[in-house]
């Protein structure tokens, strides 16, 4: 694996430096790293997607398993490079695919989704921050080929997938994909994991879809849900009376006086059942 001396060689010999505006934090700690892929439990046979494989070092190891790597790369310098470097040795084994992983906000590439062609796979990725959530909303909750998701993120939004009820991290994140998936924290990452080092601490997590969902797996029951949950929450701390109005029907041993902060993931789903719109 890359030491991140070698990272530094390998960038100053083209003449680049990680850019910011990628979020470019590359993850060099390596016993992080052997965490990471044996925990995700690829290996040979396995497909992964690797979303920002940056210099390859993650990647490498991925390949080093034995899996089949489709990896999408936003730089153009450090796909390049990629090409250059990692291709050659793995080219039986890995796909790369030049551009955003998003299509817009609400879609994953198209380009993307044509490389995986409907084959159940494992998202294992050092995400680049600016794109984590919406990412792994999808993941989880509209694409039933997708096994589980292990990936780096910042810890705050770590905080908000793993949040309960009543806590002050609790909300539309939290409750979009716990409706679909169980989230595990695996490691905390201190901004040291990393060249160059982050302002904040990241974690690490397991995102595995639930055996049988509380919501369907579709992008339209997905998207109303997400619609819902952002009318109530924007009003987090108001009762759900004077939200969602009293005269309706409230299941579940839900009340108008209680807050959309108090309830679990079920009884959201329950109560959005009855107030669709």
């Amino acid at each position: 694996m890359q030491t991140q001396t070698e990272i530094r060689a390998m960038l100053a010999l083209r003449g680049l430096t990680p850019k910011h505006r990628f979020g470019q934090n590359f993850l060099v700690d390596h016993n992080h790293l052997r965490k990471f892929v044996t925990a995700s439990g690829v290996g040979a046979g396995s497909l992964v997607l690797e979303i920002g494989p940056g210099t390859g070092t993650l990647s490498e190891a991925i390949l080093e398993s034995g899996a089949q790597v489709i990896a999408c790369e936003l730089d153009r310098d450090l796909a390049a490079m990629l090409r250059e470097t990692l291709m050659p040795k793995y080219a039986a084994q890995m796909e790369l695919i030049e551009g955003d992983c998003l299509d817009g906000k609400h879609a994953i590439n198209p380009h993307v989704l044509r490389a995986l062609g409907g084959r159940p796979f494992t998202l294992v990725a050092n995400l680049p921050y600016q794109i984590a959530s919406p990412l792994m909303a999808m993941l989880a909750c509209e694409t039933p080929h997708c096994l589980g998701q292990f990936v780096t993120i910042q810890r705050d939004v770590a905080d908000r997938l793993l949040a309960s009820p009543k806590s002050g991290e609790y909300g539309p994140l939290t409750i979009s994909i716990g409706a679909c998936a169980q989230v595990e924290l695996l490691a905390t990452l201190p901004p040291g994991c990393f060249w160059p080092p982050p302002k904040v601490t990241s974690a690490m997590i397991a995102i595995r879809p639930r055996a049988i969902p509380f919501i369907e797996a579709n992008i339209v029951a997905r998207q109303a849900f997400s619609v819902f949950l952002q009318r109530v929450f924007s009003k987090r701390r108001k009762q759900l009376g004077s939200i969602l109005g009293r005269e309706h029907a409230w299941p579940c041993e839900i009340t108008p006086m209680q807050r959309p902060e108090e309830l679990t993931v079920q009884q959201l789903l329950a109560l959005w059942k009855v107030h669709p719109a």
